[in-house]
């Protein structure tokens, strides 16, 4: 095998990182790991959607100069991805292979793998191996007739028969791409001498990681280390270990080897999992003084052609968060989850929360506009009150605490709302097509257990070591903050680790807005624990450790008010102005809290406005490349202005609840609700993300008269 520099593999990612190191290139990703005579990994991918395998030939392969092995289905023949959470009891999932030996389900699933001794002879083997296949009628998302692996119900009361006004909405979310900064990627290393596999993998769930990876080899967990380096950016989409990782980790220790593979941004569209793509329908009852009393919904959501470990929790949130901050008499609520013959859709910044903000805010704009009534004039009537709270919601959840008409007058207040429509009217007086929009959301957050242990060494300094991980977030300068304000140091003194299963606490990782609620309760029990036992007069070292249950669910909210103009002959929208209220209860680091938000907006703006994975009639992905999907650039960004309460929960130690999806949350809602009223002049046409400019444009009536307050 060739030699190959060795980049810090282990020790450098635990390191406490400083932001000037990743700003000036000194980060260590995952493609960052080389190692001694390392092999190099590429797939071969299926061109089909769904079609049968008659025969292989590798022969070609074989001939290419520094071509080691080839691994098809049929040499892993029985081993199957891990199983999904079963949130839902409801979850019928048949084991998936990890590669097909005769079924294909999906364009871009790996078919073999090829080793070789460098990437470029990797590839040009794998361009080399050929598939005789005979294609098949594919299923496409959301098709009459789709199997479906999982439903959740909410039932609480009909919908009234007479003496209501009944309002509805439709939405078709397009399939998205997480668009880390760093594709999937993968080096392992298998030990001969002490039975153990070293894996580098960009992971959000190390521990889950390691434990897959464990129960496939059949080894103790002890002999599996994952190692999370630098990860730039997940946002859910690596979450769970797809059947590359799994196959990788096969190959290096049945070859007794070390590899790499880094995924191509190309395999990232086709292969990666993607987020949303949910069909969404509802119909909300309101008496005759707009009070709500009745929401009916119904959910379909696609996962593709294999269920990652979170796929039905999307599902299950949406069903379970609406009909989000209101008072509603009784709902009937259905959400089922279905395959089809695509890439894997999973967990996606917000994960269901976006949904259910999306239905219910445009109902509610709807139901306003039916009946003459201002928005918040609408939401002010069914608005949850703070004397209300605990508030025990018709689909059995129990909001902790909240003042949702606090959040809303504070943005209406910081928007000047009055005075945006009266400027509205005079803009439309002049012909110009605007409107303002506003969605009110809540997001549960902070559940469950993580673990963490703070450690005092003899030389002064503290060591905290999480359970839980990162993927730019900043954690580890909260964990450092909130250590050393219990233990009554500078936090320059804390070094924080996360991200190795051999030097960090077993924990259930980043995702689901947990990190800061639950991760951070347990560094900050764990330091009062190591503060005491040092102030009791314990020789150092000092090692404290905590796993910590949250004893309750969490639920941050906030209010979003936009200003989206439209262009009258190209139909460009034009986002003005947002304005956001928000309570995230506790912030540690204010200056990462108000990035978090300001990333989130920046991907829910994506959403609304931009992004769209499109697959055509025949199963081919035609959104492949970054010359077809499009994305939020700086430019894109409005003037933005925050107004944070923050109201301390007791649904955990810290009293933190989440920040870092709210943006993909309340932000595309709010611009969908003032794209539909800057169209409310000349009716209101369903309108499905992205609001591009030809699609808006379609919208608009044929003549361009000057338009009616």
């Amino acid at each position: 095998m060739n030699a190959a520099p060795t980049t810090h593999p282990a020790d450098v990612p635990l390191a406490r990182v400083e932001d000037a190191r990743l700003l000036t290139g000194r980060g260590c990703y995952v493609h960052d790991v080389s190692l001694p005579g390392m092999l190099h990994a590429v797939f071969v991918r299926s061109v089909y959607p769904r079609a049968r395998i008659v025969s292989m030939d590798a022969s070609g392969a074989s001939s290419v100069e520094g071509f080691v092995a080839i691994v098809t289905g049929h040499d892993i023949d029985g081993l199957t991805l891990p199983p999904p959470n079963d949130l839902l009891q409801s979850l019928r999932a048949e084991p998936t292979p990890l590669m097909p030996t005769q079924a294909i389900r999906s364009v871009g699933q790996p078919l073999a793998l090829v080793l070789a001794r460098s990437a470029e002879a990797a590839r040009q083997a794998a361009d080399a191996v050929w598939f005789d296949c005979e294609a098949e009628p594919s299923q496409n998302d959301l098709a009459d007739g789709a199997p479906v692996v999982a439903r959740v119900r909410h039932h609480t009361g009909d919908a009234p028969t007479v003496g209501a006004t009944v309002v509805r909405a439709v939405q078709q979310q397009p399939r998205v791409a997480a668009m880390a900064l760093e594709p999937r990627a993968a080096v392992l290393r298998w030990d001969e001498a002490t039975g153990q596999l070293d894996a580098w993998l960009p992971t959000q769930a190390p521990s889950r990681a390691r434990a897959n990876i464990a129960q496939l080899l059949n080894l103790p967990a002890e002999r599996v280390r994952v190692i999370a380096p630098d990860v730039g950016g997940a946002f859910g989409a690596k979450s769970s270990l797809g059947p590359e990782e799994l196959v990788l980790a096969w190959a290096a220790r049945t070859y007794r080897c070390a590899l790499k593979w880094t995924a191509t941004r190309s395999e990232e569209f086709t292969s990666g999992v993607h987020g949303r793509g949910a069909h969404l329908q509802g119909e909300l009852a309101l008496d005759a003084q707009g009070r709500f009393m009745h929401l009916g919904a119904r959910l379909r959501f696609p996962v593709g052609a294999w269920l990652p470990f979170s796929a039905v929790a999307p599902a299950r949130n949406t069903a379970r968060i609406l009909p989000g901050p209101y008072r509603v008499g009784g709902v009937d609520i259905a959400a089922q989850v279905e395959t089809s013959d695509a890439a894997a859709v999973t967990i996606y910044r917000g994960a269901g929360r976006p949904e259910a903000t999306l239905l219910m805010e445009r109902l509610v704009e709807r139901a306003a506009r039916h009946l003459g009534l201002d928005p918040l004039e609408l939401r002010r009537r069914n608005l949850i009150e703070a004397d209300q709270m605990p508030w025990a919601t018709p689909t059995g959840e129990v909001l902790d605490a909240g003042d949702y008409r606090a959040v809303l007058e504070r943005a209406a207040q910081a928007f000047g709302y009055e005075a945006e429509r009266a400027e509205q009217v005079r803009r439309r007086a002049a012909g110009e097509w605007v409107g303002l929009g506003t969605a009110l959301y809540i997001e549960p957050c902070g559940q469950g257990w993580e673990s963490a242990r703070v450690s005092l060494l003899a030389d002064g300094t503290v060591e905290v070591a999480s359970g839980s991980s990162a993927q730019g977030q900043g954690h580890e300068t909260s964990y450092a903050t909130i250590a050393a304000a219990a233990l009554g140091c500078e936090p320059a003194r804390v070094r924080v680790r996360h991200g190795d299963t051999a030097h960090c606490p077993e924990g259930i990782g980043a995702l689901a807005s947990r990190s800061m609620a639950i991760g951070g309760s347990a560094v900050l029990l764990a330091a009062q624990e190591a503060a005491r036992r040092r102030d009791a007069g314990e020789a150092l070292p000092i090692m404290a450790e905590q796993v910590y249950t949250a004893p309750a669910e969490a639920w941050s909210y906030g209010c979003v008010m936009a200003r989206m103009a439209i262009d009258a002959d190209t139909g460009k929208p034009r986002v003005e102005r947002i304005v956001w209220a928000d309570d995230a209860g506790q912030i540690v680091s204010p200056q990462l809290a108000e990035g978090q938000l300001l990333g989130g907006l920046a991907q829910g703006l994506g959403q609304a406005l931009f992004e769209r994975l499109v697959y055509d009639a025949d199963g081919q992905l035609v959104t492949g490349s970054l010359m077809d999907y499009a994305m939020p650039r700086a430019d894109d960004m409005p003037p933005v202005e925050l107004r944070s309460q923050h109201v301390p929960t007791n649904a955990n130690a810290l009293g933190a609840k989440g920040v870092g999806e709210a943006g993909c949350i309340g932000v595309p809602a709010a611009l969908l609700n003032a794209a539909a009223d800057a169209l409310s002049p000349r009716g209101e046409p369903e309108l499905d993300f992205p609001l591009t400019a030809e699609r808006l444009w379609r919208a608009m009536p044929t003549h361009h008269s000057p338009l009616k307050p």
